[in-house]
């Protein structure tokens, strides 16, 4: 496939210049833009480079950036009632009505890439000003592609994975996970063992990642971590295989709703929360203060966080670039009863 430099592009580029590049058909290239699933790997790939190469825009697109804005922003996040990704779409939708457009969503599963690039190719068809993935969906997703001139806001943990003319804005989960450990730690704790979200979350493996290398700068040990799917049945389940595999007496949970299934296994193993277990949640749900043992907890403003990355995405399509592109928020520890010194010495 022959390679095309940016100065050369023609001003209008149509479906058939793409099926040229590419060499395939005319019905092919329509597959691959409309991720349509007829078309293998290779042949997928093949034509969006020359999508890429040749700055192709899908007609919604192309009529939206030619013209008039159409002031609506397209947003595809995860079907999920967690309480963090519900917090950031209430946030968005506030802040984009806020700014004076409407917001068009999409939700997909968050392991499917295939239908991702499908939202992605429906959105661009209605025409829209700017695109947000929110997490889990996002780089993670192999073969996600954003679209080619429509700014891309990504709520997410800013890392490597992103590009450099992405917008992510995200909240900082080493640092939440290092507050929590942190905080057991100067109470006496020997170790803390970690229950972790889905590892194909961003922030699951951001905050593992945060308890990992604070034990490890304290010269704690560090057991083997466990993992759930967020959900408080998942907490409950992964609290009972670590109790199979040793005796904790303080537990970093990387969420509220996976601690409070945490505590009910503790409980019904015969252990207290404190008195025998500490445990430490992230999110500060909203039900997290009112349990019978309020939960210790970090808390990260999922709102802000949404209100910041719209923020930023409309700078953008504006054509303003003054904000930061990539934009960490602070998150912080809230002390509750569900932590306290070891009663064993640790």
């Amino acid at each position: 496939m022959e390679s095309v430099s940016r100065a050369a592009r023609p001003a209008a580029v149509s479906m058939t210049d793409v099926a040229r590049h590419a060499g395939v058909s005319l019905k092919t290239v329509s597959r691959v833009v409309n991720a349509e699933q007829h078309v293998s790997g290779v042949v997928r790939e093949t034509v969006q480079r020359a999508i890429e190469e040749l700055g192709y825009q899908p007609n919604g697109a192309a009529r939206a950036l030619a013209s008039k804005r159409t002031k609506r922003i397209g947003m595809i996040a995860a079907s999920t009632s967690f309480s963090g990704p519900s917090a950031i779409l209430d946030g968005v939708e506030k802040a984009v009505r806020q700014q004076g457009y409407s917001l068009a969503i999409v939700r997909t599963q968050p392991d499917e890439g295939y239908e991702v690039q499908h939202a992605i190719a429906q959105l661009i068809g209605q025409g829209i000003d700017g695109l947000i993935l929110s997490q889990p969906v996002g780089p993670d997703n192999p073969g996600i592609q954003g679209p080619a001139g429509v700014p891309l806001l990504s709520i997410d943990y800013p890392d490597a994975r992103h590009s450099a003319g992405e917008i992510v804005v995200g909240t900082d989960e080493v640092d939440g996970a290092r507050q929590a450990v942190n905080h057991l730690l100067s109470l006496g704790h020997r170790t803390v063992w970690h229950l972790g979200g889905d590892p194909a979350w961003a922030a699951a493996r951001q905050r593992a990642r945060g308890w990992r290398e604070t034990l490890e700068t304290a010269g704690a040990s560090v057991p083997e971590p466990v993992f759930g799917d967020w959900t408080a049945a998942s907490g409950f389940a992964q609290m009972q295989k670590m109790l199979d595999a040793g005796s904790p007496t303080a537990v970093f949970v990387a969420n509220d709703q996976m601690a409070i299934g945490a505590i009910h296994a503790l409980e019904r193993s015969g252990r207290s929360v404190p008195g025998d277990v500490s445990v430490v949640g992230f999110d500060d749900a909203d039900e997290s203060a009112f349990l019978h043992t309020p939960l210790t907890t970090i808390r990260a403003d999922f709102q802000d966080t949404a209100r910041q990355g719209v923020f930023r995405l409309i700078e953008a399509i504006n054509g303003r670039d003054e904000a930061p592109r990539q934009f960490t928020l602070p998150v912080h520890l809230v002390i509750r009863e569900s932590t306290a010194p070891p009663s064993n010495g640790g």
